[in-house]
């Protein structure tokens, strides 16, 4: 098996990688949200927030696309850690190939003095099977919910909106669009930061390191992929101090398809619905201003009763369940 990495400027490769991805997920996960062959090259071109992932082509002796290792590295934090996914053409399966993948992908890690190997897979009992025999243990189950925008109650979401700010009366809302204003960019730093409060479980990682240069990257990173992004900040009207904010991208070549990028509250600014009123506050103004938008999908960490809490009295429902795994190398 040719084991060769991916480039972002290869067209074709990228094609035969998504052509894969739908091939594996029409199996295992026929809801999940996947990349276009554009959208993919500027993962591994641009990263979430300049950090590019890596991808790496199992081709056979005939030139046919067998599997796909993915592989992101971090360098903001973390930097023991490298993150793992792998997926095998069902016409492939069950001849040791995915084995072969994780091999090839901790020797890479192992080069680069990387200490810690994490596996992300479905939450099916063959991908269970997998890991554990690779040597990995569950850490943490993450869940992907998906909000239909086409069949929201939208007087239920004014109702709860009112009710949060009449609870939030001491914060008020911003709208931005884009890059942030550099006068907000030192506040947003401690706003970001604080979904690190969000539950880890039993991960061995540390925490998010946040920064202007990382938040500036960021939004790079999107613009880069053709996104539009939006931010809702609430800000204290006595102080000026931000404290909270809810942050979606929508994408250009899918304008009907959104992704929630985070939703964090400063710990000093908690118990204010402050969570509630940036979310509901951003899918009134998306209704305005993203007419196409047909779904918008989030992840959280199983554990995080706080957040589902809120995602599931806006309609949200579940498309699947991941496991997190990880070992030591």
């Amino acid at each position: 098996m040719d084991i060769t990495r991916l480039s972002p400027d290869d067209e074709v490769g990228c094609a035969d990688a998504v052509a894969l991805f739908q091939a594996t997920h029409k199996l295992d996960c026929p809801a999940a949200l996947l990349p276009t062959p554009r959208g993919f090259a500027a993962h591994l071109r641009y990263g979430w927030d300049g950090d590019p992932g890596q991808a790496y082509l199992a081709r056979d002796e005939d030139g046919r696309l067998a599997g796909v290792l993915s592989v992101e590295l971090p360098t903001y934090d973390n930097t023991n850690l490298a993150w793992f996914e792998v997926e095998v053409h069902p016409d492939r399966r069950g001849r040791g190939l995915g084995g072969e993948l994780i091999a090839y992908g901790e020797g890479l890690a192992e080069e680069l003095g990387r200490t810690s190997a994490g596996l992300s897979a479905w939450d099916l009992p063959k991908a269970d099977v997998f890991a554990r025999h690779q040597g990995f243990e569950q850490k943490a189950i993450e869940v992907n919910r998906r909000q239909d925008l086409t069949a929201l109650d939208w007087d239920l979401v004014q109702r709860l909106y009112d009710d949060a700010v009449r609870a939030a009366s001491a914060y008020e809302l911003v709208r931005v669009t884009g890059k942030l204003p550099e006068d907000m960019l030192d506040g947003m730093v401690a706003v970001t930061a604080s979904i690190n409060d969000a539950p880890k479980d039993d991960l061995d990682i540390e925490d998010d390191e946040y920064s202007p240069e990382r938040l500036r990257a960021y939004e790079d990173a999107q613009l880069a992929h053709d996104r539009t992004l939006y931010r809702v900040i609430a800000r204290e009207r006595a102080t000026g101090a931000l404290a909270g904010h809810s942050t979606i991208t929508v994408e250009r070549e899918r304008p009907h398809i959104a992704e929630q990028a985070d939703t964090a509250v400063s710990r000093d600014h908690r118990g204010h619905r402050l969570g509630a009123l940036v979310k509901t506050g951003m899918l009134l103004w998306m209704r305005d201003v993203e007419p196409a938008l047909t779904q918008l999908d989030t992840w959280n960490a199983e554990s995080n009763a706080h957040m589902i809490g809120i995602n599931e009295k806006l309609g949200y429902h579940v498309v699947a369940r991941s496991i997190a795994y990880q070992k030591s190398l």
